[in-house]
C-alpha cells in the first residue's frame, strides 16, 4: 500500500508542477485546482473518490476486477443503549469518589470498556453497487470535477463512466456510454451475515459487521431495478434501491437509499426515488445540481502561490460541501463516507466533541458558508432535551452540558470518560453558536439561540462548580483530552487549562451577550462569576497542562492552548503578556517535536501559527498536513503515511476534522477578524508575492475581497451585509491610496461606518508608490 501511495504522491506533484507553470494560461476557464486526476482506479475503499451531499454519499474505487460504489446514509445508525450506562448508580459523583479513593480501575471496567467491546451503537454501512469490468482492460484516467461535483472515469476500451451525487436530492446518478456489451449493476450488501468468526477487533480499527446480530437482508431483482432491504435493531429498516435504463451504448442510472422505523411514513421510499428520478432522466438532475455547486463555489474563492495548499484547501472546501448541509445531520468522523470493508467504521463512526465536530466546522464562518454550518446548530438545538436530561443523570445538575461522544440522536455512548463525559462539552459547541453571530449578526439567533445555550452552560458550570481553599471555584474533576489517554493521571483535582479556558470563555462571552440584548443584571452576574474562577497555569513554556504539570512530551490534542486558539481569550493585541504567553506555548510545542502527533494537530497548528502571525509557520504545518497525512483522494487518516517520521503514528483510520481544521488554517493566514480589526493577509510567507480571495466572511458580518501582486495589496473591497463600523488595519503600509467613501485613521486603523448593504473599495495608486 505504501508503494502505491508514494506513486499516487508522485503523479499528484508532477500533475501540480505543470498546473503550476500553465496557471495564467488556463485560470479564465478551469482553475487547475478545481480538477483532480489519478491515474487508475483506487483499490481501498478509503482512497475513493468521493461523492456526496451530507445526507449520501458514495465512494467510486474497484474491488476484485468491478467498479464498485459505496454507498452509504447519515442517518443509517444502531441506535441500542450502551448498557453499562446506568447512572442512577454510576454518575459523576461516584466517578469522582473512585478517583479519589484510588480506585479508578473500577470507572475503567464501567464506562471504558464496554465502548471498546460491544458492537452497538454505531454508525452502520448502507450498501455497494458493482459493475464488472475485468474484461474492459486499463483505465485512462479518473477525474474528480470539484466545479461539478462528479467523477468521470475512462477506460482505453472508450468507455466512459459519468457519477454524481445529487446536490440536494436524495439519490445519485451513473452512465455508462460507449459500451459494446452490455453491463447491468447488481447491489451487494454490507457483511451483516456470513460464514467466519466475528471477532472482537477494536473501535479504531473496526468491528466485525456480524457483531450486530443483523437478519440477512433480502434481495429482489427486476427487468431494469433491484433493490435490497434491511432491518436493523429495533425495527430501523433501509432501503436501497437502483434503476436503469439501456439504449445505444449506454447504460443510465440512478441509486437512493430510504430510511426509517418499520411501517413508519417517512416520506418516499427509494424504489419511489429512482422511478420518479428515471423518468426525468439524469440530465434534468444534473442541470439543478451544477447550479447548486455553482452558488457553492461563488461564495468565496483563494488563489494561493503553493500549488500543494491550494489544491489541498479546493479539496477540503470541496468536502465540505458534499458533507454539511442544513436538515442534515451533523458531521460525523467519516460523514457519508462510512467503511466499506466488512466492519463498522473506525470509532463507530460517531460524532465525538471533543474536537471532531468542532474542527469540522471551523471554515463555514471565513468560508462565507453559514448556511451549511446552521445544520450543526440545528442539530444541537433539536436534541437538547436529551442534553439536558442527560446532564441531570449523570451530573445532577441543572442547566446544559452535552455528551462527549453521541448517537446519532445525541444519547451518550461512553468512552474515555474524560471527554466523554467531560464537564465543558456544551461550553466548546456553545462556541459555535457565539461564532454564528458574530459572522452573521442575526440578533434573532443572539436572543433566541446563542445566548440562551451559552446561558444554561453557565448555569451548569455554576453549579457542579466548588470553592478551592484559596476561593476560587474548581470543578470536582478537570482534565485535558486526551492527555493521559483514559489512565487515572488523566484526572487533576485542580482545573486544567483546558477547562477553564472554557470555562471562562463562557463567562465571558455570557456577559457579553447580555449586554448586547441590553440584560444589564445578567451581565453584572455573569462579569461577577468569571472573577471567582482562576487564572490560567503558565510557566517559562507558556500554556501548561495544568498547575505544575506543564506538557511534558509531544501530544496530539493541543488541548491546553483552548485560550489562545479558537477561544481567543490570550492574543498578542492585549499586549506583552499575552504575547509572550503565545510565544513561549508555540516555542514548547515546537521543541517537544510531533512524534504523537496525528495529522489533525499539523492542521491546528497551522492556525495556531497564523494566529501569532508567523506565516512561514503556518504553511509549513499546513504542508506536512498536506504531505504527509492525507491519502490520494485528500482523505485525511491520522496517521503519517509519507514514511518521513513526521510522527509515530503510522495508522490509517479516516477521519474529516484535519481537513476542515487544514481549511481554516488557510482562511487565517488570509484574514483575521477575531479583534474586531479587520486584517488582511496577516500571516503569509514573505514569498507569497502574489496571492488573493472574494468573499471571504468577518465577525462583524463584513465580506471581503483582496488581492496582492508582486507583494502589495493593489485593492480591497468590503461590503457590509448588516451594516455597522468597519475598522481594518491598513493593508496599503506607506503606499499611497484611495478610498470610494470618506474615511478616519486612528494609527495604523481605517474606520468607516457603512449601512446595510453598502460597499467601500479600497485602491492601490501603482503611480504615487
Amino acid at each position: 500500500m505504501m508503494k502505491n501511495f508514494n506513486y499516487y504522491c508522485l503523479v499528484l506533484l508532477g500533475t501540480m508542477v505543470s498546473a503550476a507553470c500553465s496557471l495564467q494560461e488556463t485560470k479564465k476557464s478551469a482553475p487547475y485546482y478545481m480538477e483532480r486526476s489519478f491515474p487508475d482506479l483506487a483499490l481501498t475503499w478509503d482512497e475513493g473518490i468521493p461523492l456526496g451531499n451530507a445526507m449520501l454519499g458514495a465512494l467510486v474505487w474497484e474491488k476484485e476486477g468491478k467498479l464498485r460504489l459505496s454507498l452509504d446514509r447519515a442517518d443509517l445508525w444502531d441506535l441500542r443503549g450502551m448498557e453499562n450506562l446506568d447512572f442512577d448508580n454510576y454518575d459523576f459523583k461516584w466517578v469522582t469518589n473512585r478517583w479519589k479513593a484510588k480506585e479508578y480501575g473500577e470507572v475503567q471496567r464501567q464506562f471504558d470498556l464496554p465502548y471498546d467491546t460491544l458492537a452497538g451503537p454505531s454508525k452502520i454501512p448502507g450498501a455497494a453497487l458493482e459493475f464488472d469490468i475485468a474484461t474492459w482492460g486499463e483505465v485512462e484516467f479518473v477525474k474528480l470535477d470539484l466545479q461539478k461535483a462528479s467523477c468521470t472515469v475512462k477506460w482505453q476500451n472508450g468507455v466512459v463512466l459519468h457519477t454524481f451525487v445529487h446536490a440536494t436530492e436524495p439519490m445519485g446518478w451513473y452512465r455508462f456510454e460507449n459500451l459494446e456489451t452490455p453491463i447491468l449493476p447488481t447491489i451487494v450488501p454490507p457483511p451483516y451475515v456470513g460464514e467466519g468468526t466475528a471477532g472482537l477487533d477494536n473501535p479504531v480499527s473496526g468491528q466485525d459487521l456480524r457483531r450486530l446480530g443483523y437478519p440477512a437482508g433480502e434481495l429482489a431483482r427486476g427487468e431494469n431495478n433491484m433493490t435490497y432491504e434491511q432491518e436493523g435493531w429495533n425495527n430501523f429498516r433501509f432501503q436501497v434501491s437502483t434503476r436503469w435504463k439501456e439504449a445505444g451504448g449506454q447504460l443510465e442510472g440512478s441509486w437512493s437509499i430510504s430510511s426509517g422505523k418499520k411501517n413508519q411514513n417517512t416520506g418516499n421510499t427509494a424504489t419511489q426515488v429512482t422511478e420518479s428520478a428515471l423518468a426525468k432522466g439524469m440530465d434534468s438532475y444534473e442541470e439543478t445540481h451544477q447550479a447548486w455547486w455553482d452558488t457553492y463555489w461563488k461564495a468565496s474563492s483563494v488563489d494561493l502561490p503553493d500549488s500543494l495548499l491550494q489544491h489541498q484547501y479546493y479539496m477540503d472546501m470541496y468536502k465540505l460541501g458534499a458533507a454539511a448541509r442544513q436538515g442534515a445531520p451533523p458531521i460525523s468522523l467519516q460523514s457519508v463516507w462510512t467503511a466499506d470493508n466488512g466492519k463498522l467504521p473506525p470509532w463507530k463512526g460517531d460524532f465525538h466533541h471533543d474536537l471532531n465536530t468542532q474542527l469540522s466546522y471551523w471554515p463555514t464562518y471565513t468560508g462565507n458558508h453559514l448556511a451549511l454550518e446552521q445544520g450543526f446548530i440545528d442539530w444541537l438545538n433539536q436534541h437538547k432535551p436529551t442534553f439536558k436530561k442527560y446532564t441531570r443523570a449523570y451530573f445532577g445538575a441543572d442547566g446544559l452540558n452535552v455528551p462527549g461522544v453521541t448517537t446519532l440522536e445525541g444519547d451518550p455512548m461512553g468512552g474515555w470518560i474524560q471527554y466523554a463525559f467531560g464537564p465543558t462539552v456544551s461550553a466548546w459547541l456553545g462556541h459555535h453558536f457565539y461564532l454564528h453571530w458574530r459572522y452573521s449578526m442575526d440578533r434573532e439567533f443572539l436572543e433566541k439561540e446563542a445566548y440562551p445555550w451559552i446561558r444554561e452552560v453557565a448555569l451548569f458550570l455554576e453549579e457542579i462548580s466548588t470553592i478551592d481553599e484559596a476561593g476560587n471555584r474548581k470543578l470536582p474533576l478537570s482534565s485535558s483530552p486526551e492527555i493521559h489517554n483514559n489512565e487515572a493521571r488523566a484526572w487533576y483535582d485542580q482545573m486544567s487549562n483546558y477547562d477553564l479556558a472554557l470555562i471562562r470563555w463562557t463567562y465571558t462571552t455570557a456577559a457579553e451577550l447580555a449586554r448586547e440584548l441590553g440584560y444589564t443584571a445578567e451581565a453584572e452576574e455573569w462579569a461577577g462569576a468569571l472573577k471567582e474562577w482562576p487564572d490560567y497555569a503558565t510557566d517559562e513554556t507558556g500554556l501548561m497542562v495544568a498547575p505544575g504539570q506543564p506538557l511534558e512530551e509531544s501530544h496530539r490534542h493541543l488541548s491546553q492552548v483552548m485560550a489562545i486558539h479558537p477561544l481567543s481569550l490570550i492574543d498578542s493585541s492585549h499586549g506583552e503578556n499575552d504575547r509572550k504567553i503565545i510565544e513561549n506555548t508555540l516555542a514548547h510545542l515546537d521543541n517537544l517535536g510531533s512524534s504523537n502527533w496525528t495529522g489533525y494537530s499539523f492542521a491546528w497548528l497551522g492556525n495556531l501559527k497564523a494566529r501569532a502571525g508567523d506565516g512561514e509557520g503556518a504553511a509549513q504545518a499546513l504542508r506536512d498536513f498536506a504531505s504527509s497525512f492525507v491519502l490520494p483522494n485528500s482523505f485525511h487518516v491520522n496517521g503519517d503515511q509519507s514514511g518521513t517520521g513526521k510522527s509515530n503514528f503510522t495508522y490509517r483510520p479516516f477521519t474529516l476534522e484535519g481537513n476542515f481544521a487544514f481549511a481554516a488554517g488557510i482562511q487565517e493566514m488570509l484574514i483575521q477578524s477575531h479583534t474586531g480589526l479587520v486584517r488582511l493577509f496577516p500571516a503569509i510567507p514573505a514569498d507569497w508575492q502574489d496571492v488573493s480571495f472574494t468573499n471571504l466572511r468577518t465577525q462583524g458580518a463584513l465580506l471581503v475581497a483582496a488581492s496582492r501582486s508582486n507583494g502589495n495589496v493593489n485593492r480591497v473591497e468590503i461590503t457590509a451585509e448588516k451594516g455597522g463600523k468597519l475598522r481594518i488595519e491598513n493593508p496599503f503600509g506607506t503606499d499611497v491610496f484611495t478610498a470610494d467613501k470618506t474615511y478616519e485613521t486612528e494609527g495604523m486603523q481605517l474606520m468607516l461606518d457603512l449601512a446595510e448593504g453598502e460597499k467601500v473599495v479600497f485602491t492601490r495608486k501603482e503611480e504615487e508608490r
